[in-house]
């Protein structure tokens, strides 16, 4: 399982980077162009993702993650293969982009909810948190060897070795043995499992309260994803290998952050400490879009990887240990139903960002981000008092 999550996320992110400096070089170095294709790439979550956590509770999840994995490559063969020919275009990018979002919908429930066929309930923290080392292991790697291999063999060459890299993930899950049956035996239709799933997820207070402090990130704390190619050539002037780097750095501070997190056993105040999380998250995107110093910008994408890598992990553990074996696919889903608003974040702070510029738009989504965690958590008291 890890090393199919290893290879998974390895490719994920070197097909992000390529995808950034492909649509840079189509679209006139254009922020809000990153922001469109991240969209074409989030935006299916929110209306796949439901479906998804239905099939990852009614068929093996195993399956169902080798099938998505297996088609996210045949769709990677195609974008190298048009960059290749040199036929590419902006608008291609954006259909491939909603495919592949439209996979990754499909995948992830599955991926995650798997890990409680695993392991045992008490060691789930420590198993998601190792688990999303594997991701953050890749985001020091990934960016690094697409920055520099674009130079010596193109985004054409690049997407093809994505392609590959996902058929060996295909092979790793095939030697998982657990996932194999389904979790839930309902047999009917699927909106009605998808109801079944919002219902449970409004009847618990705890499960509502995660939900919404995943989605206060989504809304202002990813924009940087998005904007972080058009920021490093606007504010430090830049080119893919050093783009590769800083998001290498971020990489590190990211699995530092679940290596943490996995190693505890006895972890306090959870409530707490993923507010803290989150604001020091906020803060430090603010500070981090004014560097003009490579060294700054690039200490300060280190605590944000850290922070933000803990946040997520821990959101997504307390999810898990808060919901039913038997509901896990669909919460899970719902999880990932936030990250499909990532769009309502990256177009308008992508629009925002041609008028006043990348490093005061990334400034105003940090304030904003840590300004709603703070909001939150004097609105919502009960949820600072999580154990």
């Amino acid at each position: 399982m890890f090393l199919g999550s290893f290879v998974s996320f390895m490719a994920m992110n070197m097909h992000m980077i390529t995808r950034g400096w492909l649509v840079l070089r189509l679209a006139d170095d254009s922020p809000l162009a990153l922001a469109l294709v991240m969209m074409s790439f989030a935006l299916p979550m929110t209306f796949m993702s439901a479906i998804g956590g239905v099939l990852a509770d009614r068929i093996p999840r195993k399956h169902m993650v080798m099938a998505s994995q297996g088609a996210t490559a045949l769709m990677t063969v195609v974008l190298a293969t048009l960059d290749l020919t040199g036929i590419i275009t902006f608008w291609q990018v954006l259909v491939i982009g909603v495919v592949n979002g439209s996979l990754v919908a499909f995948n992830m429930p599955s991926r995650q909810a798997i890990i409680s066929d695993i392991v045992p309930e008490g060691s789930l923290m420590n198993a998601i948190s190792l688990s999303n080392s594997a991701m953050n292991a890749t985001r020091i790697l990934g960016p690094a060897v697409a920055g520099v291999l674009i130079i010596f063999i193109g985004t054409a060459g690049v997407f093809y070795l994505i392609a590959g890299t996902y058929v060996v993930s295909v092979l790793s899950m095939a030697m998982v043995r657990a996932g194999g049956t389904p979790a839930a035996s309902s047999r009917g239709g699927l909106g009605r499992d998808i109801r079944e799933g919002f219902a449970y997820a409004r009847s618990s207070p705890m499960l509502l309260g995660l939900i919404i402090m995943a989605f206060v990130p989504v809304l202002f704390g990813f924009s940087y994803y998005a904007l972080l190619p058009a920021w490093a050539r606007e504010a430090l002037d830049v080119g893919p290998d050093g783009l590769g780097v800083l998001m290498m750095i971020m990489g590190i501070g990211a699995l530092a952050g679940t290596l943490i997190l996995a190693s505890m056993r006895n972890l306090k105040r959870k409530g707490i400490f993923l507010l803290s999380s989150c604001v020091g998250w906020g803060v430090a995107l603010a500070v981090f879009s004014q560097s003009t110093s490579y060294a700054t910008a690039a200490l300060l994408l280190l605590f944000i990887g850290l922070v933000s890598s803990i946040f997520m992990s821990l959101n997504m553990t307390l999810m898990q240990t808060n919901t039913k074996p038997e509901m896990r696919g669909r919460i899970m889903s719902i999880g990932m139903m936030t990250f499909g608003a990532m769009p309502l974040s990256a177009v308008p702070f992508g629009a925002l960002a041609e008028r006043i510029g990348t490093p005061d738009a990334l400034f105003l989504s940090g304030i904003l981000l840590a300004v709603f965690t703070v909001i939150f958590a004097f609105a919502y008291p009960s949820f600072r008092k999580i154990p």
